[in-house]
């Protein structure tokens, strides 16, 4: 939570992905803090519904179909929600998939191709995009959603996406130490297993094979990440920027 009550009021924050899981629940809870919520994503549908759930939580919720993989759409994406808002502070980049599960030699070129324009470049153009913005406006943060397979590798199963995880973190960190002394914070969160829609691709197999390796017992749930972007992105957490937070309830380092 941050130091300063109603900190968030106010404030607008991009959030991609923002139709479901991680994104969706972020996103709810900026608006209960009265931020401004630009809810991006693919689903216009799903989106729109959640920012009409953000000004109901007492935020501003406004929403835009967008497609993360194109520089113009992300672009387009931080002009509106300047132009809505009058100015970007925070940005959350959580759209990201595994799209499907392959073990190593069956990943092709259009998996590879599709998993890295989607984890990366969608990361890498929704930044490029927001930093002009906070760097005009004296500083802000961004928060990019890495995973604990970055360390792990996907071996089996996934290494396209702990590859494309891997160079988020990456990403988050240079520019992170980049950005340090001119106001702009970007880290990364690292998280293992969440219940979320994303582990639809995942068997029943699989799921229990990562669940019996947290020593909690469970996976972690979206609000839990969306209160860590908060913690994150406020005035409590001002000496943090280029890394990236480990969250998996005590595994994922076998």
């Amino acid at each position: 939570m941050p130091r300063t009550p109603d900190y968030f009021a106010g404030k607008t924050i991009i959030v991609t992905g923002a139709a479901s899981g991680i994104g969706k629940e972020t996103s709810l809870i900026f608006g209960r803090e009265g931020a401004n919520v630009f809810c991006a994503d693919l689903d216009e549908e799903g989106a729109a519904e959640i920012a009409e759930r953000v000004t109901e939580n007492g935020g501003r919720g406004v929403h835009m179909k967008v497609d993360v993989t194109s520089r113009e759409e992300a672009f387009e994406m931080t002009r509106r929600a300047r132009e809505r808002f009058g100015r970007v502070d925070f940005s959350l980049n959580s759209a990201g998939a595994a799209l499907r599960r392959s073990d190593f030699l069956n990943i092709d070129d259009d998996l590879w191709e599709r998993t890295f324009d989607l984890n990366v470049k969608g990361v890498f153009y929704c930044m490029q995009a927001a930093i002009p913005e906070m760097l005009e406006n004296g500083g802000g943060v961004i928060v990019n959603i890495g995973s604990m397979a970055h360390k792990r590798g996907g071996p089996g199963h996934s290494v396209h996406y702990a590859a494309a995880k891997g160079a988020v973190v990456t990403m988050s960190m240079g520019v992170g130490r980049e950005y340090a002394d001119r106001g702009i914070r970007c880290m990364s969160i690292s998280p293992g297993p969440i219940d979320t829609p994303f582990h639809d691709v995942s068997s029943e197999e699989l799921k229990e094979s990562m669940r019996a390796q947290i020593p909690m017992g469970r996976f972690g749930t979206p609000e839990e990440i969306g209160e860590l972007v908060l913690f994150m992105c406020s005035d409590a957490c001002a000496f943090m920027t280029a890394d990236t937070v480990y969250v998996n309830g005590g595994g994922g380092w076998k």
